[in-house]
């Protein structure tokens, strides 16, 4: 394979690790927040925050943190996208 090819491969799966971290905080963060709040009961990352007795605002910085990974991943997206068609 040649080097450029490997070289794309690469930043083609972090690319997509960076979309599939970032989705998974997102919904496990702000999901538990919300399913806590509304039927008083905890999941996932809420679950698991709450035995390690982290406040109840520790599922929200897991969502927040899951938003700034997405934030990241389509700026790199947007911006690889715009650098392969300019001349």
């Amino acid at each position: 394979m040649p080097k450029q090819q490997l070289n794309a491969s690469k930043t083609h799966s972090g690319q997509g690790l960076l979309w599939l971290f970032g989705a998974i905080l997102s919904v496990q963060g702000f999901g538990s927040a919300m399913t806590e709040a509304g039927w008083n009961t905890s999941f996932g990352v809420a679950g698991l925050l709450r035995a390690a007795h982290v406040p109840e605002w520790g599922t929200l910085l897991v969502g927040c943190g899951g938003a700034a990974l997405l934030a990241t991943a389509a700026r790199r997206h947007y911006t690889k996208g715009r650098a392969s068609r300019r001349p």
